[in-house]
């Protein structure tokens, strides 16, 4: 008989235990995050797929939340060409989408949204994604930018799964 009023508000007590654990566990979430030495070499690999290519030209790398890892300019590149590369940078990370993508939908009338949302949907930048999750946006100056930036992340990225595709 003991045992049983002692058992009553022991199960209670866990039972409420194991529920605030769970709501607390849903309120928070693990985010992967694009490291500056990640940054630096998808750099140092679109720039060694720009100089097998003969071109010229600047990139940006932006985390998840979109602030800047790392950017570069080849030497030669145009006074504009890191603010391009910004720009196109944000533009997929914001769309999460190849910013080709987003300049056919512009060009067709499909969605003018990212044009007066002050966004860059021109060619040359991809959103990079590993594991399903996006991780930041790589802009290239170059209209082969996203080329230059495929190059990249299946040199830094492809063995850890990583895709363009949210």
């Amino acid at each position: 008989m003991h045992v049983r009023y002692w058992l009553i508000p022991f199960t209670a007590i866990v039972a409420i235990t194991c529920a605030t654990q769970a709501s607390a566990q849903a309120m928070v979430r693990e985010q992967k995050v694009i490291s500056s030495a990640g940054a630096r070499a998808m750099v140092d690999a679109c720039t060694a797929w720009a100089e097998r290519n003969h071109l010229t030209l600047a990139m940006s790398v932006l985390d998840w939340a979109g602030n800047q890892v790392e950017s570069h300019a080849m030497e030669g590149a145009g006074a504009n060409s890191i603010d391009t590369a910004l720009l196109k940078a944000k533009s997929a990370l914001r769309w999460r989408r190849p910013t080709s993508e987003m300049n056919k939908i512009v060009r067709t009338g499909q969605n003018l949204a990212p044009t007066f949302m002050h966004d860059f949907p021109q060619p040359g930048a991809l959103p990079i994604v590993v594991d399903g999750q996006l991780i930041g946006a790589m802009g290239v100056s170059s209209a082969d930018g996203e080329k230059c930036v495929q190059a990249a992340i299946d040199v830094v990225f492809k063995k850890q799964g990583a895709s363009t595709a949210p």
